[in-house]
């Protein structure tokens, strides 16, 4: 992609949870400022860009999901080009330049040279259904992890805090069904998403959690060139470890993605390995053949995102006799 004739400066952001750094690149000197990272910093952030005459900007940012999204929905709302760009990819680019120094300020600068000199593809925001979705189904993920963590000090809090704590319990399961509620309520509404949710429900293995974090996170499967590239996306591509001819290493998990997505597949793995007739033959090859059960897990979760994908991209229920041939 060629957009340098329409953008005449870069701007690389570094974002952290409470602020932002950005660094703006043009004819090869910088500006740097430092934002409060919610709305109002993101109007200085314009106001700032509009003082330095930078209304053309190629703004990039790596994706740090919670932090990165809104910034990123703001400028592409503003006109602005827009990258989110898998944090690997700056790494390998500051180690190809032999960066040694690392600050949230030569971050940014760093995050503007990657920008300036890869050209990285533009990315637009999910549409307001999914974005809507995204929300309630990360707020459901963080109500039971407080109630995970009430329920452990329940176990070893004094007496006289045990009623409050569990007061605070049946809170937080109310705030969940009601939360699961507008979930199922929303997918219902939308029968782009409905229909997607009968088709996941299809497959052996994948249960209500799941859909919720397939519909809010990839569900337009369209936008991965294939499963193998979705599979990297959420970070359980094989990595395999060789060096010469002497050298072999395991193939492990590559963990470059994101960590909430891998999380929601280990279960399923380790379900469909039983009840999925595609994964739990594919599993039992693996250990005849002398793989470890975390290897077999980790090649359970590819096999089974392969299959979402399939399912999704086809548009057809799964099918044991079809997707033994694709998975």
């Amino acid at each position: 992609m060629n957009h340098s004739e329409q953008v005449k400066a870069v701007l690389g952001i570094d974002i952290a949870k409470a602020t932002f750094k950005v660094a703006l690149l043009r004819e090869s000197k910088f500006k740097h400022k430092t934002f409060p990272n919610h709305q109002e910093g993101f109007k200085a952030l314009t106001l700032w860009l509009t003082q330095h005459r930078a209304q053309q900007v190629h703004a990039c940012m790596e994706a740090t999901s919670h932090y990165s999204e809104p910034l990123a929905e703001y400028l592409f709302d503003q006109g602005m080009h827009v990258s989110v760009v898998n944090p690997a990819r700056i790494k390998g680019y500051a180690q190809s330049e032999l960066v040694r120094t690392k600050t949230d300020k030569t971050d940014a600068a760093l995050i503007a040279r990657f920008c300036a000199v890869m050209q990285p593809a533009l990315w637009q925001p999910e549409p307001q259904e999914i974005r809507v979705l995204r929300a309630y189904v990360r707020r459901l993920d963080a109500l039971i992890d407080m109630r995970q963590q009430e329920r452990n000090r329940l176990e070893a809090t004094d007496a006289v805090l045990a009623d409050a704590i569990q007061s605070h319990i049946v809170y937080l399961e109310q705030d969940i069904q009601q939360t699961q509620q507008k979930i199922n309520d929303h997918i219902d509404n939308h029968p782009h998403l409905k229909d997607k949710k009968q088709l996941l429900e299809s497959i052996p293995g994948i249960g209500p959690a799941t859909i919720n974090v397939i519909l809010s996170e990839f569900a337009q499967v369209q936008r991965f060139k294939n499963a193998k590239h979705l599979a990297a996306f959420i970070g359980v591509a094989p990595r395999l470890f060789e060096s010469g001819t002497s050298v072999r290493g395991r193939s492990r998990m590559s963990k470059i993605g994101r960590s909430q997505l891998r999380k929601a597949f280990f279960m399923p793995a380790m379900v469909a390995l039983r009840y999925n007739p595609i994964i739990k033959s594919f599993g039992e090859r693996l250990r005849a053949s002398g793989k470890t059960k975390m290897q077999v897990i980790g090649a359970a979760m590819r096999k089974l995102i392969h299959i979402v994908y399939g399912v999704l991209k086809n548009e057809m229920p799964f099918d044991e006799k079809f997707f033994v041939k694709i998975a």
